[in-house]
C-alpha cells in the first residue's frame, strides 16, 4: 500500500499497522460522516493518585469506576467504592446515565455505554468519557464493531503500556445515519441489557435458594480475629502454623456446614476430581480456557484456539460438558465455572480443579463454589508464598453439603436458564452490530433487515 507523504497526520505516522487496507478503504469510501471530536464532549479521568487503593471503603453505594470493570457495551459490576466526602470533591468526574466509556490506557479499546439512570461514581484515567449528541447507543455499538475497534486503536501508542491518544479519537470519522435507524438499535441493545439483568436476577435467586437451605441467608460469621486451641487441635491435626487458618469465621461456616439436615462429606468423597493430566499432539488444534476467560456469573466467556505445540505447558487438563472447574489460585478464587456444550473436549490450565459428582449436580456445585461463605473456607484452605493456593489434598478434604435433590433441581433449572438469556443477550449484541456493519457496507436499508 502507497500512501503519500500529504496524506501522513500531523505526527507524521508511518507504521504499517497505521495503513491497513480495511481502514484506509473505509476512510476513502465513506460519504457521510463527522469527526468524532464534533459529536460531544471528551471527559478525561482523575490523576491516578487522586484515588488510591487506600481509599477504598465498604459501606457506601459510591463507586470508582477502573480500567477492568470496561466490558465490551456494557460496564461490569464494580467493586471499588468510595467515601461520600472524596466523591463530592470530585463532581467533576461524575458518571451520568448514557455516558459511553472508552478505555485508554493498558486494555485499550473497550467500549461500555452507562445503563443505570442512578449510578453514583466517577471514574479512573484509565478510561474517557464521551457525552455525545448523537444516538450513544448507535456510537457504542459502531465501537464495537470489528471496524469500529480498529479505528479505536489505530492511534495506539507506547511499548511497555500502550494508550490511546485523545486527539486520534477525535479525529476518528463516525458515520451518519439516519435517527430512525439509531433509534432500532437502541432498541436492540436496551433489550440485550434487560435480558442480561434478568439472567443475572435468576442467578441471585438460585444462590438465595441455596442459602436458604443450608441457613445462611442473613448469617454473618464473627469478626473475631483470636483463636485459642490446643496443639492437637491445630498443628498436630492440620500441620499448619498461619494464625490466619485458625480464623473463628471459619470454624463456623464449617459448623453450619456440619449441621445441615441432609448431611455433608469431603469432596474426595462427594465429587469425582480430574487431576491427570493431558499431553495435548503438537499439530492438533485445541480450545485453551484459562482464568481471564472465565465470566462473574460461573460462564466460560471465550478461549484460545492454537496447535498443541503452541499452547503454554499449563494447558494439562481435558475438561467435558458439565463438568465444574474451581481456580486454585488464591486471588482468583471466584474463577468458578460449569463447561458448556460448546467447550466439550477443551482444555483448561492446570490452575483449575476439574470435578464433577453423581450426588450435586453441576448447576448446585457452581453456586455453592462461588458463594462468599464457600469461597472463605477455599480461602482457609490456601497455602504457599510466591503463589499462594489450593493443594490438591487441601481442596479434597473440604467439606460440602449434600444438598436436597428438591432443592439441586430447582438451581438447576434458574441457572440453564440464566445461561439461555445470557446467550439471548450476546446473540442481540452481535445483531446489532451486524446492522450496523451492514448500514455501512451496503445501506440502511438492506441493514433493517437485521433489526425486526
Amino acid at each position: 500500500m502507497e500512501v503519500s507523504i500529504s496524506s501522513l497526520n500531523r505526527e507524521f505516522r508511518i507504521d504499517a499497522e497505521y495503513f491497513k487496507k480495511d481502514i484506509l478503504k473505509y476512510e476513502t469510501e465513506i460519504l457521510e460522516y463527522k469527526f468524532l471530536k464534533d459529536l460531544g464532549e471528551f471527559l478525561i479521568g482523575p490523576f491516578g493518585s487522586t484515588v488510591i487503593s487506600n481509599n477504598y471503603v465498604n459501606n457506601t453505594n459510591n463507586y470508582y469506576i477502573r480500567g477492568l470493570d470496561i466490558g465490551n457495551f456494557f460496564l461490569k459490576e464494580p467493586e471499588a467504592r468510595i467515601g461520600i466526602q472524596q466523591f463530592n470533591k470530585l463532581k467533576k468526574f461524575h458518571v451520568k446515565y448514557e455516558d459511553i466509556f472508552i478505555t485508554v490506557v493498558g486494555t485499550i479499546g473497550k467500549v461500555s455505554i452507562i445503563t443505570d439512570k442512578n449510578i453514583q461514581a466517577i471514574f479512573s484515567n484509565k478510561s474517557t468519557i464521551l457525552r455525545t449528541n448523537i444516538n450513544p447507543y448507535y456510537l457504542t455499538t459502531f465501537f464495537n464493531t470489528k471496524l469500529g475497534y480498529k479505528l479505536l486503536v489505530r492511534g495506539k501508542r507506547g511499548a511497555i503500556q500502550e494508550g490511546l491518544n485523545l486527539t486520534d479519537l477525535k479525529a476518528i470519522k463516525i458515520p451518519l445515519v439516519s435517527n430512525y435507524f439509531q433509534t432500532q438499535i437502541e432498541k436492540i441493545i436496551k433489550k440485550s441489557h434487560q435480558t442480561l439483568e434478568q439472567s443475572k436476577t435468576l442467578y441471585k435467586q438460585s444462590e438465595e435458594i441455596l442459602l436458604k437451605e443450608l441457613d445462611l441467608l442473613d448469617f454473618e460469621p464473627t469478626k473475631e480475629k483470636i483463636a485459642i486451641k490446643s496443639f492437637s487441635e491445630s498443628f498436630g491435626e492440620s500441620g499448619r502454623l498461619d494464625s490466619e487458618y485458625y480464623l473463628p469465621m471459619y470454624d463456623e461456616v464449617i459448623n453450619k456446614i456440619k449441621s445441615y439436615k441432609g448431611g455433608y462429606e469431603t469432596i474426595d468423597i462427594s465429587c469425582n476430581l480430574k487431576h491427570t493430566n493431558y499431553k495435548p499432539q503438537d499439530k492438533d488444534y485445541y480450545q485453551y480456557v484459562e482464568l481471564s476467560n472465565i465470566g462473574t456469573t460461573g460462564d466460560i466467556t471465550g478461549c484460545t484456539y492454537e496447535l498443541g505445540e503452541d499452547l503454554p505447558s499449563r494447558a494439562r487438563r481435558k475438561i467435558k460438558e458439565n463438568d465444574v472447574i474451581i481456580s486454585s489460585i488464591e486471588g482468583s478464587l471466584e474463577k468458578v465455572a460449569i463447561v458448556r456444550k460448546e467447550y466439550d473436549n477443551s482444555l483448561c490450565s492446570t490452575g483449575f480443579y476439574v470435578i464433577n459428582s453423581q450426588k450435586i449436580n453441576s448447576e448446585t456445585l457452581l453456586v455453592l463454589f462461588k458463594n462468599k461463605r464457600m469461597q472463605q473456607i477455599l480461602k482457609k484452605s490456601c497455602s504457599g508464598t510466591i503463589l499462594t493456593g489450593m493443594n490438591k489434598d487441601e481442596f479434597l478434604n473440604i467439606i460440602i453439603p449434600l444438598i436436597d435433590k428438591t432443592i439441586q433441581i430447582q438451581i438447576e433449572e434458574k441457572i440453564k436458564e440464566s445461561f439461555r438469556l445470557k446467550e439471548e443477550s450476546k446473540r442481540l449484541l452481535e445483531l446489532a452490530k451486524r446492522a450496523v456493519e451492514v448500514a455501512i457496507e451496503e445501506g440502511e436499508d438492506v441493514a433493517m433487515g437485521f433489526c425486526s
